[in-house]
């Protein structure tokens, strides 16, 4: 479908990279494919490589990653190893999954149910985490995971962090010692892998007050579902918290090869016992460029500090060639659909809220001067601030939420059976004689 922006129709392939996506001119990108110029604009008009104007001139500016992907497609004709070079860095797709699609339009959890339409629709994270696991969406509605037994004192997992401890660094120690305690993780039948699956998730809910409020671990274990029991570890403001944080979580169940399930998959496909592979999934999420990124979203609300500033501050990111936290997706040219009922529900639920506000205005002027959309860490921030949740809250809620999806993808890769054991392609200096004569 066409958009339309000052009067012109544009197609959804006719967008601005994403800030942080290197650019090249035209004279470098017709280099790296090895063609005229003209034939790289052939390619601009079909949607395969995206372009930006450079203001004040008549030149245009071409992402280099658009171009990398288009030159692995045609060195695919000579051999594989470009293909296979390419595919890791948001190129061709190198697994078979059954888990979710991903296309421009939207998410899909297993290529049939929008992620939107199931979160919106008040679908329970529990009902989603099942369709994931089985393929199959549970009727009638409401599946209810019976809570796991206490494995040990709250107060003796406090008494070994410090109190500021960030939540998602909670549930990554919480991970361990839970597979620690475990002894029969190894090699488990698939319904006794299934029904510790459904207790580490309500563990993960549960536990993410530890450091601050070891007290309200247990009565949050207790609570019906995972979203009740977020808002009870947290003592969250408002009586739309439960019902909230589960959209928030079902939005946040899949997302495909994203870095985190990446690592789940590889980490499974070499036996390793489910906690192994949830605990390398956080490893991976902790970074700044993937579950991080919700951290750097709070940063940038926190620098920003009133609506007022959010112009100034915006303008300070980019005049230093820098990317605005929180804009843009490689995956969804038109925007992260995800992310508007996010934003909605921050804006209902308590639109004063300072954070929001800020956030808010931030999003705004970003559309203003044309830039991307916000990603769903913008709007997992609003979500969090809207209810009063604690620093680091928007990333742990990404956390539990996509669990359910890493599970998915354990339980598929051990289906496939394979090792996942990808080749380097040795570019470093070449032996010396001494070291290769006979």
């Amino acid at each position: 479908m066409d958009r339309r922006r000052g009067g012109r129709s544009q197609s959804r392939f006719d967008h601005r990279p994403e800030r942080e996506e290197a650019l090249v001119s035209a004279s470098e990108a017709a280099a790296l494919l090895g063609v005229k110029r003209t034939t790289l604009y052939t390619y601009v008009s079909r949607g395969w490589v995206r372009c930006v104007p450079v203001r004040g001139t008549k030149e245009n500016r071409y992402a280099r990653a658009d171009l990398e992907r288009l030159k692995a497609r045609h060195d695919a004709r000579a051999g594989h190893a470009a293909v296979a070079a390419g595919a890791l860095r948001w190129g061709e797709p190198v697994i078979d999954s059954a888990v979710s699609r991903v296309e421009a339009r939207g998410l899909a959890y297993r290529g049939r149910q929008p992620a939107v339409a199931l979160a919106t629709e008040g679908r329970s994270f529990e009902d989603v985490a099942e369709l994931l696991w089985s393929g199959v969406l549970p009727e009638p509605r409401g599946t209810a995971w019976r809570a796991p037994r206490m494995p040990f004192a709250p107060s003796a997992l406090a008494a070994l962090l410090p109190r500021g401890t960030p939540p998602a660094e909670v549930l990554s120690t919480l991970v361990s010692l839970l597979g620690a305690r475990d002894a029969l993780r190894v090699a488990a039948p698939p319904e006794q892998e299934l029904a510790r699956a459904r207790g580490l998730l309500r563990h993960l809910a549960a536990w993410v007050c530890v450091a601050r409020a070891p007290g309200r671990v247990t009565r949050a274990l207790q609570e019906k579902t995972v979203a009740d029991s977020l808002a009870r570890a947290w003592a969250a403001r408002s009586p739309r918290a439960p019902a909230l944080l589960n959209q928030a979580l079902v939005l946040c169940a899949d997302h495909e090869l994203n870095v985190s399930t990446f690592a789940a998959r590889v980490t499974a496909s070499s036996g390793a016992d489910l906690y192994a592979c949830i605990g390398a999934a956080m490893a991976a999420l902790s970074g700044p460029k993937h579950g991080g990124a919700c951290d750097r979203v709070e940063a940038l609300l926190a620098e920003v500090q009133r609506p007022a500033r959010a112009k100034e501050v915006v303008a300070a990111y980019l005049r230093q060639g820098g990317s605005v936290p929180g804009f843009g997706h490689r995956l969804y040219p038109g925007g992260d659909p995800r992310t508007p009922p996010l934003i909605q529900a921050a804006r209902e639920v308590r639109p004063e809220a300072p954070g929001v506000r800020v956030a808010q205005a931030v999003v705004e002027v970003m559309r203003e001067a044309g830039h991307p959309a916000p990603s769903m860490e913008v709007g997992l921030v609003m979500l969090a601030e809207a209810l009063g949740l604690p620093k680091g809250a928007a990333s742990t809620v990404f956390a539990v939420g996509r669990s359910a999806g890493w599970v998915a993808h354990v339980l598929e890769q051990r289906e496939q059976g394979h090792l996942l054991r990808p080749r380097a392609r040795y570019v470093g200096p070449p032996a010396s004689d001494a070291a290769t004569a006979d």
